[in-house]
């Protein structure tokens, strides 16, 4: 891995952690003295119920939203708006074949992310972490976000390659985005 994508991942697992950290401290009317109580009780600590689901079932979490925002539509979203959209058949067909891909992609990239987060529950859970043993499993926890949402951005830019420009100014109007991308 190279450094800049080092950075990268280091930058997602730092923000995922921040993210979280902020939901529960929302949360929590209590938050400074026990901003984290009933987070032990998680399978995976640092991952809420919502984000497993989310991690086992290849939903989008938000990881497209550059893309999303853009003008750049994700299939399924797409397929939510066939009709709207005024899809052919043969653009039907192959939004669908991409979403398919797209989610058993990100159903393998979620399982890899929660392996490499029960990893590092189970370092600590020891009782044994140690500093050594962090970076590798940091490491393999960002690579695993960066091929999540790598998997993720690339099929709204394969999605937006199967759309006429009218039929992508169409999605953002029905999305409720502002101007045409």
């Amino acid at each position: 891995m190279t450094m800049t994508t080092f950075s990268l991942s280091l930058l997602l697992f730092l923000s995922h952690g921040m993210t979280l950290a902020a939901q529960h401290r929302d949360h929590d009317p209590d938050r400074h003295r026990q901003p984290y109580a009933g987070l032990e009780k998680h399978p995976v600590k640092a991952l809420s119920a919502q984000e497993m689901d989310d991690l086992q079932t290849g939903k989008g979490m938000g990881m497209a939203l550059a893309a999303e925002l853009n003008g750049y539509p994700g299939p399924r979203h797409v397929l939510d708006l066939d009709e709207a959209l005024g899809l052919t058949e043969r653009q039907r067909q192959t939004i669908s074949a991409l979403f398919g891909s797209m989610s058993r992609e990100a159903i393998r990239a979620g399982a890899k992310v929660i392996e490499e987060e029960q990893r590092l529950e189970a370092l600590f859970s020891s009782g044994k972490a140690e500093e050594t043993a962090l970076e590798p499993i940091l490491r393999r926890i960002g690579e695993a976000r960066v091929e999540l949402r790598r998997t993720h951005l690339v099929y709204h830019l394969r999605t937006k390659a199967t759309l006429t420009l009218q039929q992508v100014a169409q999605y953002n109007r029905l999305r409720g985005y502002a101007g045409d991308h």
